[in-house]
């Protein structure tokens, strides 16, 4: 099976996302930096969990310390898999939007050119890869909220008479998010 990439893989969305993944056979490389106890105290440390997964998953789970606005050790990660990435979650982020508002130089850093660099690094290795990229409603704004979704076995999905069930356009509104800085 090919090998997949899971950034924020100490947190809660990246460890549930290597465990699946691990279960069903991937090679998982987990990129972490632990900068959650940075930002959040010891208390909200990654690495417990980051060890977690080393343990449970020794053949399956490659931890990778890394800072995502690393675009050099990102590239990196991505080039020694020999273009055998097969899928992508990132899942890495600055959530905090009070923490944003005292420190929006790190947040952005974090949050935009990390991306970037993922982007980047995926296209430039893996550019067949699916790229799933996590993100806090916040920045979307109440939009998405109204919409009328139905749970299925395995997903959240909206009615096939709806408009967007064949998917959500970019046209769709997310003005009036003024109720974080992520939106506005």
């Amino acid at each position: 099976m090919a090998t997949a990439i899971v950034t924020g893989s100490g947190g809660l969305v990246g460890s549930e996302s290597v465990i699946h993944l691990a279960q069903q056979g991937w090679t998982v490389i987990g990129i972490d930096n632990d900068m959650r106890a940075r930002f959040f105290g010891p208390d909200a440390s990654t690495a417990p969990m980051s060890e977690q997964l080393a343990q449970r998953f020794p053949n399956e789970f490659l931890a990778e310390e890394l800072d995502i606005r690393d675009a050099d050790g990102v590239d990196r990660v991505f080039r020694r898999t020999g273009g055998d990435v097969g899928l992508i979650i990132h899942a890495a982020a600055q959530p905090s939007h009070d923490w944003a508002a005292r420190e929006p130089q790190t947040d952005f850093g974090v949050n935009a050119n990390g991306t970037l660099n993922l982007l980047e690094a995926a296209r430039a290795h893996a550019p067949d890869a699916p790229f799933v990229f996590c993100s806090t409603n916040k920045v979307y704004g109440d939009t998405p909220n109204r919409l009328p979704l139905i749970e299925t076995e395995t997903r959240l999905e909206l009615p096939e008479d709806h408009e967007y069930f064949g998917g959500v356009p970019t046209t769709m509104s997310i003005d009036a998010s003024t109720h974080s800085l992520f939106g506005v």
